[in-house]
């Protein structure tokens, strides 16, 4: 009889440990705000540069073995098409560095039931990042987007210069925060332009050169 109980108690502990392993593995990290920007403005390195960075810095907050896309849009040149980033993203479900889920796939990420706010969308650390209210406040984050994650396309240039420009022009920025000023204030992605692309600008406008990065496996 206590051999049977020994043996069914192992069993139920093994099979917990499984399961909270696979569950730690399925909700591992897959997305968060950059703890640092370029420190050179909205000049990123381009789309490849701002995805180096994305993974640099997961890796030194230990998290190996993704491919991590920043979240940004680019506007078509005379050598390549618009870029946008919900193409850049893959399909989710995506979870913050507690694991929490921020959406569940692409339709929810744009739509009004993603959990991105001030408490949910943290740095690659843990950390939380400035909001409005905070000081200094540096709720704007780089994305060059519509609302539903596409290159702004009215003829301006809202991606200084698909992000390798630290002078004239303008970011697109949303509130990370879901508050603030701009043509759509709640917007995540999508909440008005930087005055410029220079670390001045970007700071002066609310924000610090900060952008989202988004695992892709």
């Amino acid at each position: 009889m206590n051999k049977t109980v020994l043996f069914t108690s192992a069993a139920v502990l093994t099979a917990a440990a499984t399961f909270s392993n696979v569950n730690s593995q399925q909700n591992e990290m897959s997305f968060f705000i950059t703890s640092v920007g370029s420190g050179d403005g909205a000049s990123l390195g381009g789309l490849a540069g701002a995805d180096a960075h994305c993974a640099a810095l997961a890796d030194a907050a230990g998290s190996a073995g993704k491919t991590w896309r920043a979240y940004l849009s680019a506007h078509a040149t005379a050598n390549s098409p618009a870029v946008n980033a919900r193409d850049r993203i893959g399909f989710g479900p995506w979870y913050n560095v507690n694991g929490v889920e921020v959406a569940s796939n692409l339709n929810v990420l744009h739509g009004p039931n993603n959990n991105l706010n001030k408490q949910a969308s943290l740095t690659e650390q843990g950390g939380v990042v400035n909001g409005r209210g905070d000081t200094p406040n540096q709720h704007d984050i780089l994305t060059g987007s519509t609302i539903d994650g596409r290159t702004v396309d009215d003829g301006s240039n809202h991606t200084c210069n698909n992000w390798t420009s630290n002078g004239s022009g303008s970011a697109h920025v949303g509130h990370f925060d879901r508050t603030g000023g701009g043509q759509n204030p709640t917007s995540w992605n999508s909440a008005h332009g930087s005055r410029g692309c220079s670390q001045e600008d970007l700071v002066g406008t609310g924000g610090n050169g900060y952008f989202y990065c988004f695992a892709i496996d």
